[in-house]
């Protein structure tokens, strides 16, 4: 019998199978992980509502929480990330529920992320942190069963930490992306990849001399702006963090304020996790066929509606780029300002989202082992966690390292041995 659900089409599944399989040969720490899992039923009895990219890589992770006992329920985080194959397989191969439709409105996004909470699940596992939000704002029965969530975003983590500050936050977190096998990996060297896939895709541009104007600093941002670099762009980096902007600077490449850079670049890419980053009068200073793409997990990050209030109704002049006049001259934002990489790409590749969800398994794990312990606040993995996952993700790549001595243990545990 076929689980409920809310996808494009089940005949798409056999193809969406294919692709998941060929995912999971990418992510052998996951698969490490879902064997133990099947033996041990770790979160045998509890309802996961999950609200993420579904993608192959987040099916494997579905499986891998389905085999470790729990019931699962999957809703997109976004209204372009979703891969119509993959949910269309999680429904009819693997009968785990899906509310996903690539493209879908405003409307079916939020009466998803309610079939979703409808499922009145133990653990919440977000990507943006839209699950949460919604709980505490309009569904708070659900907290009596809550035992708490994990987040995977940067952009969610940063509003869980608001909601916490505020006391607003009535159960525990565990911010998978504050994980260093997470930030330090997915953030950096698959965000990096798959937004410049995604716009490459988009567009068949060659980046190749081209002025790249990467917007932030931070894990994604430095991804970006090392991945623009090594194809030959010229990449300049705006910031308001004084710190990160110097660690720009150290890395070679131009900082300067986005008002000035507006006027050069040619290619425009946010990853901040804040609003009107790329704003109306950044739009009246870019040249002649500026092209705008945002990676942040939000659209807000470019304004829109100041773009269409100067440049009125846009044109769809190939998929995922829309042609707006500015003054006379075309500017193009890809993907509608979401985020591009799943919007025109397939997201990460699978080998970096191993580490992700790995942790987001593990978070799930250590939850309900700990979540009595742990009062309503953000929380990392243990670093004993995270340096498992690296340890088994070095011996998937057959890769070896030394090991301290006793000796050499017993001298980095002490104080009264020096020159």
């Amino acid at each position: 019998m076929t689980v409920e659900h809310d996808v494009k089409q089940l005949d798409l599944a056999t193809g969406g199978r294919f692709r998941i399989e060929w995912a999971e040969q990418e992510m052998p720490v996951l698969r490490a992980i879902r064997e133990r899992f099947a033996k041990e039923k770790p979160l045998a009895g509890l309802r996961i509502s999950a609200c993420l990219h579904v993608t192959t890589e987040t099916a494997n992770l579905m499986h891998t929480l389905q085999l470790g006992g729990a019931e699962i329920v999957l809703c997109a985080s976004n209204p372009l990330s979703t891969q119509d194959d993959v949910a269309a397989s999680l429904v009819a191969n693997y009968e785990i529920p899906v509310y996903a439709i690539k493209g879908e409105d405003n409307a079916t996004y939020y009466d998803h992320i309610k079939a979703a909470l409808d499922f009145k699940p133990h653990i919440t596992m977000d990507d943006g942190a839209d699950l949460v939000s919604t709980i505490h704002k309009t569904r708070t029965e659900l907290l009596t069963d809550i035992i708490g969530g994990t987040e995977e975003t940067t952009t969610g983590v940063i509003r869980l930490r608001a909601m916490s500050n505020d006391n607003a936050l009535k159960f525990p977190i565990i911010a998978v992306n504050d994980s260093d096998t997470k930030h330090l990996f997915d953030n950096r060297y698959g965000t990096g990849q798959s937004t410049l896939d995604g716009i490459i895709r988009a567009t068949n541009i060659l980046l190749a001399g081209r002025t790249v104007v990467v917007a932030g600093y931070g894990w994604c941002s430095r991804g970006i702006a090392s991945r623009a670099d090594g194809l030959g762009a010229n990449v300049i980096v705006t910031e308001v963090d004084p710190l990160r902007a110097l660690e720009a600077v150290m890395d070679g490449f131009r900082v300067m304020p986005m008002i000035d850079a507006a006027a050069v670049g040619d290619i425009f890419i946010t990853a901040t996790g804040d609003k009107n980053v790329i704003d109306g009068p950044h739009f009246e200073r870019m040249k002649h066929g500026a092209m705008v793409a945002n990676s942040g997990h939000f659209n807000v990050e470019i304004n829109l509606p100041a773009l269409e209030k100067i440049g009125g109704k846009p044109r769809l002049v190939r998929p995922f780029v829309d042609e707006y006049k500015v003054k006379g001259n075309s500017v193009y934002v890809l993907g509608e300002g979401r985020l591009i990489n799943l919007a025109a790409a397939e997201g990460h590749p699978a080998s970096v989202m191993d580490m992700s969800f790995a942790n987001q398994a593990l978070g799930a794990e250590y939850m309900v082992k700990n979540a009595k312990n742990m009062p309503p606040a953000v929380y990392t993995i243990p670093a004993d966690v995270d340096k498992e996952i690296a340890r088994l993700k070095l011996e998937a790549l057959g890769v070896k390292i030394d090991i301290l001595t006793p000796e050499q243990a017993e001298y980095l545990s002490q104080w009264e041995e020096g020159t």
